[in-house]
This record gives C-alpha cells, sequence and structure tokens, in this order.
C-alpha cells in the first residue's frame, strides 16, 4: 500500500481517540506518538501508535486493528469463534452462526466487532455485526461481515 500522506495528531484528537476505544471496547492505549496514515488508491486510515499500526477507521469510525486488539485486549464488542472456523475467518470469510461459541452482550447491529478464537483468545479479524450479541450463538445465518482480517493488506502495513 503507497502512503499518501502522515501526519501528527494533535493532544485533543488523541485524547478523543482514547475516549472512544476506552468507552468501546474497554481499552486504553497509551503511547507516546500518535500518527495518521492515509493510503492511495484505498480508504484505509490508520493511526500508527508508537509506529505500529495500531487503530484504523472504518466508515469514518475509529477501532482497533487486529493488531491493536491482540495488544490491547478488549473485552467489550467481542465475538469468539470455535476452532472450524480459524481458518475461514483468518482468510476474510464472514463469520457464520453456527461457527460462534459466545459474543458479549453489548454487540448491537452495525456495531464494529472483535472477532476472536477461543482457545488461545487471539484476534483474527474485525468485521461488523449484523445481529444483537445475545443473537449471533444458533444453528445457521451470517452474523458478521468481515472488513479486515490476519493477513490482509492492512495487517501486513508496517509503519
Amino acid at each position: 500500500m503507497q502512503v499518501k500522506s502522515r501526519h501528527h495528531l494533535r493532544s485533543d484528537a488523541v485524547s478523543e481517540l482514547e475516549e472512544t476505544l476506552e468507552e468501546q471496547l474497554g481499552v486504553s492505549p497509551e503511547g507516546d506518538d500518535y500518527e495518521r496514515v492515509e493510503f492511495e488508491e484505498t480508504d484505509w486510515e490508520v493511526v500508527l501508535i508508537d509506529g505500529e499500526p495500531r487503530v484504523a477507521y472504518f466508515d469514518e469510525e475509529p477501532f482497533l486493528t487486529v493488531r491493536g486488539a491482540n495488544a490491547y485486549e478488549p473485552e467489550k464488542r467481542l465475538v469468539t469463534v470455535d476452532a472450524g472456523a480459524v481458518s475461514f475467518v483468518s482468510d476474510g470469510a464472514d463469520v457464520m452462526r453456527p461457527g460462534i461459541t459466545k459474543a458479549t452482550d453489548d454487540v448491537s447491529p452495525d456495531d464494529l466487532v472483535v472477532i476472536a478464537e477461543e482457545s488461545h483468545g487471539k484476534v483474527l479479524a474485525v468485521g461488523r455485526a449484523r445481529v444483537d450479541g445475545a443473537d449471533m450463538v444458533g444453528n445457521e445465518g451470517k452474523v458478521v461481515d468481515s472488513l479486515h482480517h490476519v493477513g490482509d493488506e492492512l495487517y501486513e502495513f508496517t509503519g
């Protein structure tokens, strides 16, 4: 991915970003250097925290990247999948009900969510929920649209 522009965030923008992530995910990223990066030929925008791509904007809404979620371990907006779903989710597939073992109750339709595997808790993807967290476990249907996953261009980007 070609970088179009990069600039450091002002302290008020950093505070707003940190408050949003605390509210959404219960995480408190702390860094000395926050830099926003925009790319050529893509809508991705990333915030590097101390040089690491920890936050991305999805439809102009800030949310942790897969790397960011693995670094900060969110406890909110979390969808957990079983071992059978790992390879599909890691390849960018949308998440189906049969693969989900649990989801936090704070998930509402259209929320951004973190998708983790159940055995080690590692985050595999970020997606957008189609249903409430309480309605995620079941036998059929697509419930999370994948937006970013392990191994995609955003995951491979290094500051």
